[in-house]
């Protein structure tokens, strides 16, 4: 009796142990795939239906497309920023995607060159769908109560040479410093144009090494690790009306930006658990 018991016992704690290898490795690829959905889309332009190469036009110009684009472009409404970064909990793969509409600042435009420019993201207001990961965001990784804002600011003009027409793409090389997290570094960065309407839509990927810019890797402890680079997703709606105004956050001295907080649409639930017994 007692022999069988203790086999009894034995196979009882193996069950165990395998449910709870089952459960490690199962719960983090149904909360991924089946859960937690898709991460949001890159920001994109609008479409268009021509797409030009670098400084030209694709198509015939016509008289409002060959009108002089001088002067201040001031980000406006419907400009974002964030980053992407990709996870992986319990060796799924997943990607983590932040965002904000508090963004502002301006370029000036002369003569088909941009001869200068300065964005400024309110790095405090940056969500993604899940509250763990904004609080690691806004602490340990990019300390917002110490450094709430990141900017760019162009070092080099950009020719725009033939000036595009209204729903043309173009294509530009870009150099600027980006003020990040306490550290400035040059950083050089492809930019995608469109001009629609009156306005100006601005698309760039900034890919970002973490510890250039003193950045902790996100990592929480060996459940959840990140790769160590992550890209800044920007794209700006440039008006040459009035654009975001520039405010004070509340409770708080430093200046941010106009719009607000984007919502990641969320997809978050209970963390699953295994009935016992």
């Amino acid at each position: 009796m007692a022999t069988k018991r203790r086999r009894r016992l034995i196979a009882g704690v193996i069950g165990a142990a395998v449910l709870v290898v089952l459960v490690a490795f199962l719960a983090p690829y149904i909360y991924i795939h089946f859960i937690e959905g898709p991460a949001p889309s890159k920001l994109e332009l609008p479409e268009s239906s021509t797409t030009a190469p670098s400084g030209t036009s694709k198509g015939s110009a016509s008289p409002s497309t060959s009108s002089s684009l001088d002067g201040s472009w001031n980000v406006g409404a419907e400009s974002m920023a964030g980053y992407r970064v990709q996870e992986v909990l319990v060796g799924q793969n997943a990607t983590a995607v932040g965002r904000t509409s508090k963004v502002w600042g301006s370029l000036s435009i002369t003569a088909s060159t941009v001869t200068k420019g300065t964005f400024t993201v309110d790095m405090a207001s940056v969500v993604s769908d899940q509250s763990e990961r904004n609080a690691h965001f806004d602490g340990s990784i990019m300390n917002v109560s110490q450094y709430p804002t990141a900017s760019l600011t162009l070092t080099a003009p950009i020719e725009l040479g033939t000036i595009p027409a209204e729903g043309s793409v173009a294509h530009y090389n870009a150099v600027g410093n980006l003020d990040m997290h306490g550290v400035t570094k040059s950083v050089s960065f492809p930019v995608t144009a469109e001009r629609v309407g009156s306005a100006i839509d601005v698309l760039a990927d900034i890919p970002i090494t973490f510890s250039e810019w003193n950045i902790a890797n996100p990592s929480i402890g060996g459940f959840v690790t990140t790769a160590n680079t992550g890209t800044l997703e920007v794209l700006l709606h440039l008006t040459q009306g009035s654009g975001n105004p520039v405010s004070t956050s509340s409770g708080s001295a430093n200046p941010v930006g106009g719009g607000g907080p984007v919502t990641v649409p969320s997809t978050t639930v209970p963390p699953l658990s295994v009935p016992s017994g």
